[in-house]
């Protein structure tokens, strides 16, 4: 992300992918007699911030619920109905059991800070459920637990279960040491150095501006260009072929370390910036592909037909690789197949399944990224983040980081395979005490052979570049 990039997340794509979890196509039943319409509940509204003026539908029942034609409207408490205005849900809409629908009604009318949502039945009179507030979410309206609980001030979840305090969820002190120091020179990368990815004793940095770090040690605990091999100010990164300007934004490695290639998201080409561009591009940056100033991708993976549309500038942010060792033996689930993932599958491949966030929405997708050029989805993940801007997979622990800016605090989350196959939350971390909110967008975890006395080192680029530094380091507990 540039440092000048609009944060806003756009509305009717946050509440589209919001949507993931009702399941068109599924077979429908009658409002009116095969489910009762009390199972249908609204189960969080959001009435300012990034997504404001949205409403949850929640299904507590048992049987899929046609909500085509329902109605949503607001009205002041004790100010009287707004009748006329409303929102009317689209026809072909249904709700499975305990999925989530989330609806974003700006169009129709506003939700104030001293208002309500109520839910009506196709006929308009029929009120199914209602919720009233006297101050804005903040910043979401929750209802604890999902569809039966009271509401209650909580994170922004729209799509997905309500962050009701459990489970791992409710943000807690950063797991590691509060002080917070540089570790780069003065004013060596300037703005807009992105992902990082540590292997061993090499750093590796992704720029916006399309170009590559390979960076070593400093002596002082931190890090610095590698003098040799043409390094020293970064190298340029093309497409296929040498042509454009990928605005490479992730970084990282497979099992294999650099030797097996180093893997960059990017969300569009800079010669054409106006236009979605996901794309994962593999660079050979062995001592065989030269000392130039300049790396072409020798393959490249574009998704942005397999993904919902964002904006140019809010797409890839964080890139990392999961191996399939650990897939397999979580029982990790296929989405593509609804079955256990089976690598043999996929045939020849990375060894793993790359996982890769997106800024606009906070959903991460995973992704088999064949050797042929073909590539399958295999996870999408709601995070219930306003945006992703790092992934980093920490092999001891077993676990995926995933990591937003300033927009969220520098809030920092782990998932792993839960026993339904899929990535679940398990736990939300506040950044460093001794750390200012500063727009980290990268962030690198030091192995476990750096532990010592319990703690090792992490790290975080700094879009911003705050007071000339884009490095600075930090500890966590092993």
């Amino acid at each position: 992300m540039t440092a000048l990039r609009t944060r806003r997340l756009p509305r009717a794509l946050a509440l589209l992918l919001a949507a993931g979890t009702a399941l068109a196509g599924a077979p429908a039943a009658s409002p009116a007699d095969a489910a009762p319409a009390g199972d249908i509940r609204i189960n969080e509204v959001v009435t300012t911030g990034d997504v404001e003026d949205s409403v949850e539908l929640y299904n507590k029942g048992t049987a899929t619920v046609d909500i085509s034609g329902w109605i949503l409207k607001d009205g002041k408490n004790g100010k009287g109905d707004k009748d006329g205005s409303k929102y009317k849900i689209p026809s072909g809409t249904v709700l499975a059991a305990g999925a989530f629908r989330a609806f974003d009604v700006h169009d129709a009318f506003g939700l104030g800070s001293d208002d309500r949502a109520r839910l009506y039945l196709p006929d308009g009179k029929t009120l199914v459920d209602s919720y009233s507030w006297g101050r804005h979410s903040g910043p979401s309206w929750s209802r604890c637990p999902d569809g039966t609980g009271a509401f209650k001030a909580a994170e922004v979840t729209l799509g997905a279960a309500n962050d009701c305090g459990g489970g791992g969820t409710t943000p807690v002190a950063w797991p590691g040491g509060s002080s917070v120091t540089n570790a780069d020179a003065s004013h060596v990368f300037g703005q807009d150095l992105s992902g990082l990815h540590q292997d061993g004793d090499i750093m590796w940095g992704a720029q916006n501006s399309g170009k590559l770090w390979r960076l070593v040690r400093n002596g002082s605990g931190g890090w610095t260009p590698d003098t040799g091999g043409g390094w020293r100010t970064g190298k340029t990164l093309r497409f296929p072929g040498g042509s454009g300007h990928p605005d490479s934004e992730g970084v990282t490695a497979t099992g294999d370390g650099a030797a097996g290639g180093v893997f960059v998201a990017s969300e569009r080409n800079g010669d054409a910036s106006g236009t979605s561009r996901l794309s994962v591009l593999k660079y050979d940056v062995s001592g065989g592909a030269g000392t130039g100033s300049a790396l072409t991708a020798v393959k490249e993976w574009n998704l942005t037909s397999d993904l919902p549309s964002v904006g140019s500038n809010l797409g890839f942010e964080g890139i990392t690789w999961v191996p399939d060792t650990y897939l397999t033996q979580a029982a990790f689930k296929d989405a593509s197949t609804g079955a256990a993932y089976h690598p043999a599958r996929y045939g020849a491949h990375s060894g793993g399944v790359f996982f890769a966030g997106v800024e606009g929405t906070g959903m991460i997708y995973g992704y088999v990224l064949q050797d042929s050029g073909a590539f399958t989805r295999v996870a999408s993940i709601n995070t219930g983040m306003r945006g992703v801007m790092e992934l980093q997979w920490e092999s001891r622990a077993a676990r995926l980081w995933a990591v937003c800016d300033d927009t969220c605090d520098g809030r920092h989350r782990t998932l792993q395979v839960n026993k339904a196959g899929v990535f679940t939350t398990t736990a939300v971390y506040n950044r460093p005490t001794g750390m200012p909110n500063y727009n980290n967008e990268g962030f690198a975890l030091a192995g476990a052979d750096e532990c010592v006395a319990g703690r090792k080192p992490v790290y975080w680029s700094d879009d911003a570049n705050d007071d000339g530094h884009a490095l600075r380091k930090g500890t966590i507990t092993c």
